[in-house]
């Protein structure tokens, strides 16, 4: 019996430590569980903590060596015809689009009142030339009388003196009457030189005032000569460098779709406009055919010799500080590196940079406020990224 209560006994407390070590075993797992997920957990908040970013390459832009800019045609030479005396419309003889040659009719102008200024300065030189002629015949008389010594060198002296006056009245009449006859030559409006009417703001009846002073006035005829045209652009400072007289472009129109043609620069302005930073250059273009219209939009590509290939990057990209323009990369270590850059062309979504990167750095699109160098970030998955 009493072998049987000892046996027992030491069962119990075997059983009791079992199940202390049971327990003391569950405890552990339970904190040694606890603590791992705390580590995890901690893990995965300074994970969050790191701003995560979207980065891409630089893309390849256009080269150097192009520059697309809109332009405008003008004529090679343009020509608004005013009167030069009053009167009212005859005829005229060309309609807008009519082509005409140096010195040919364009219209007739009335002048009745210029008219009768030319009878009476006609009539005023004819009565000067009368007096000068009596005057003269006087100045003869008397002098011939002078040499019997009749009269006093003082009236001789006076005599002719009154001639030589009225010969230049008579120039001076003479001059008046030239004078009117120019003007009435402007009574026939002639086309300055070959082209076309591309303008006609009058008609048979009109009233003619000669002038163009007032703002109100129009031209009554407008000729140009568009077999040759003029186109203008406005080039970007850093680009006038490039521009040299004979160089060559092309440019598209509107009205001609998939269509490329040619034009020669001629010239340029040789100056900066201040207000827009940009210098105005001239091209030349061949018309003969007739294809473009003065007053038509271009879109114009300037071809430079410098043929490098620029690298572009989304506007978002770009850091304006107090150091100037940077952009932010990432680095195989994912840590952040500031680089300042240099703008070539503002295209607005997409920046031309001119210098400060290279086509493998990783560009993040969009920095998140406050970055600077040596931050940590992680990389949203992109195409990009696997780049």
């Amino acid at each position: 019996m009493r072998n049987d209560k000892a046996g027992m006994s030491r069962g119990l407390k075997l059983s009791g430590l079992l199940l202390a070590l049971v327990a003391m075993g569950i405890v552990i797992v339970g904190v040694s569980s606890r603590a791992s997920h705390q580590d995890k957990l901690k893990a995965w908040t300074e994970k969050q903590a790191v701003a995560t970013v979207r980065v891409d390459l630089p893309e390849h832009g256009a080269a150097a060596g192009s520059l697309v800019l809109p332009g405008r045609f003008e004529a090679y030479a343009r020509a608004p015809i005013y009167a030069r005396v009053n009167g009212y419309l005859k005829s005229w003889k060309v309609d807008i689009g009519g082509s005409v040659k140096s010195g040919q009719l364009l219209a007739e102008i009335e002048t009745p009142d210029l008219d009768q200024e030319l009878l009476q300065a006609r009539a005023d030189l004819a009565s000067a030339q009368a007096n000068v002629a009596l005057a003269e015949t006087t100045a003869k008389r008397w002098q011939d009388m002078l040499k019997t010594q009749s009269i006093a060198r003082q009236e001789v002296d006076e005599k002719v003196g009154d001639y030589q006056s009225k010969q230049a009245i008579v120039k001076a009449a003479e001059a008046n009457v030239n004078r009117l006859l120019a003007l009435k030559s402007f009574a026939h409006i002639l086309a300055p030189f070959d082209g076309s009417v591309t303008a006609r703001n009058t008609d048979t009846g009109a009233l003619i005032n000669a002038g163009s002073s007032s703002a109100t006035v129009l031209p009554l005829f407008e000729v140009s000569n568009t077999r040759k045209l003029r186109l203008y652009i406005n080039v970007p400072q850093n680009y006038v460098g490039q521009i040299k007289p004979g160089g060559k472009a092309k440019f598209t129109v509107p009205e001609a779709p998939g269509a490329e043609f040619e034009a020669t620069i001629q010239s340029t302005s040789g100056a900066i406009n201040a207000s827009s930073g940009t210098t105005l250059v001239q091209l030349l273009v061949d018309n003969a055919s007739g294809r473009f219209l003065p007053g038509g939009f271009a879109n114009v590509n300037l071809l430079f010799n410098d043929a490098v290939e620029r690298l572009s990057i989304p506007a978002s990209a770009l850091i304006f500080d107090q150091n100037g323009l940077k952009v932010a990369t990432v680095g195989k270590d994912h840590k952040v590196t500031l680089k300042t850059i240099t703008i070539a062309r503002d295209l607005g979504k997409t920046l031309e940079v001119q210098s400060g990167l290279t086509g493998t750095d990783l560009v993040i699109e969009n920095p998140p406020d406050g970055v600077s160098d040596g931050d940590q970030v992680n990389i949203a998955s992109s195409a990009a990224s696997a780049k």
